[in-house]
């Protein structure tokens, strides 16, 4: 396989584990929050200033990277490590979640799903075959099966159909897979929220033997409760000895109870999009630099935070930043956010590792969190 996965540490009180996943571009200490580089850039951030925050994975877009600048070119410039200077893994998804996001812009058959491009309206069609074509081309460590992911709320018949089509197409990307000796293509459970049917995911995509697995069509408008339940029994599904990836969460309480349930990997795109709205992730929760109640705060952004951001500059002048729609302000709350987001897991895994992750736990997020949201089989 082209990637090797072992866990290190467990929290004998929890599902949470330390892991090392290996890959062609080099180890990533699990769990990891991932920086998503939707168009082979994480906005605002340099590869450098990457580096310095110890991003150890990046994710890009396949569905994005298609239509602009197109795979082939992308190819031509040696693939994505080489084209964007990032010599350190990377994941690409599948462009399924994009593609059936377009709602009324797409339709959907047992081959593939035909869509129209959001940037010119011009149609266009991914089949699993295609998508494989694409993510082959990109040449990423991990790359992800073609899917549906049904939304929220759908009917146990849509969930049903959704999720048999995704294996099906699973299967179809297993056996059209160019490179597998170099890429580690990943199978996606789906479901919606019905736990037998993501019981039945699971079990198909085990027998297909991926080297990993994703949790994908959660975090899509459920509540909190209901997300929190149906993971909870999602990673019970799963192989022990193989990663754990859900797919789209970014926010402290998300990655923490994840963790707490035992995923591995986790990506989203909100630390940077809330950063251009002028918002911050901090030890004491979201601050919205924009507000008025900061124009002569001349305290840090955050005080318990180490990175550049925290130490060089105070609330006024990002807010001053922020207001004048200054991009220096974008970049400075991106950086922030991320090595906020990048030190909280990095943390979860020492606190695995020592034996203390209850503790951690209860240091960033509510007693009753924990309480309520135990591994079942406890």
């Amino acid at each position: 396989m082209a990637i090797s996965f072992e866990v290190v540490a467990r929290c004998p009180d929890t599902g949470a584990r330390a892991g090392v996943l290996t890959t062609p571009h080099g180890q990533i200490k699990t769990p990891i929050f991932m920086p998503v580089g939707t168009l082979a850039t994480v906005k605002a951030m340099t590869v450098d200033e990457l580096e310095d925050i110890n991003a150890q994975i990046i994710l890009s877009n396949t569905y994005h990277l298609y239509l602009r600048p197109g795979h082939e070119l992308v190819a031509q410039a040696g693939g994505l490590h080489r084209f964007m200077n990032w010599q350190h893994p990377i994941l690409t998804d599948s462009g399924g979640f994009q593609v059936f996001s377009l709602g009324d812009m797409n339709k959907v058959d047992e081959d593939g799903v035909e869509f129209r491009s959001h940037i010119d309206g011009s149609r266009h069609y991914f089949t699993p075959e295609k998508v494989m074509e694409i993510e082959a081309a990109l040449g990423a460590d991990i790359i992800m099966a073609f899917d549906q992911c049904a939304p929220w709320p759908c009917t146990r018949e849509f969930a049903e159909a959704a999720l048999e089509r995704t294996t099906r197409w699973a299967q179809r990307c297993k056996d059209s897979q160019i490179n597998p000796h170099s890429q580690a293509l990943f199978g996606i459970m789906q479901g919606g929220t019905y736990i037998d049917l993501r019981k039945k995911s699971a079990e198909a995509l085990v027998k297909m033997d991926f080297p990993g697995y994703a949790i994908g069509g959660l975090s899509v408008g459920e509540p909190k409760e209901v997300m929190y339940d149906v993971l909870s029994q999602c990673v019970d599904f799963l192989p022990d000895e193989k990663p754990r990836y859900l797919m789209g969460v970014g926010s402290a309480d998300y990655l923490l109870t994840g963790t707490w349930f035992g995923v591995d990997m986790f990506d989203c795109v909100l630390p940077t999009r809330i950063a251009r709205n002028g918002t911050a992730m901090t030890s004491q929760g979201r601050l919205t630099v924009r507000n008025a109640s900061y124009a002569r705060d001349f305290s840090p952004l955050d005080p318990d935070c180490a990175c550049p951001v925290c130490r060089n500059y105070t609330r006024a002048y990002l807010r001053h930043l922020v207001k004048n729609n200054e991009i220096l302000g974008h970049r400075l709350l991106s950086y922030h956010n991320l090595y906020h987001l990048l030190k909280l897991m990095e943390g979860a895994r020492q606190a695995i590792i020592d034996g203390n992750f209850v503790d951690y736990y209860r240091q960033h997020l509510p007693l009753e969190e924990v309480d309520r949201y135990k591994k079942r089989k406890e």
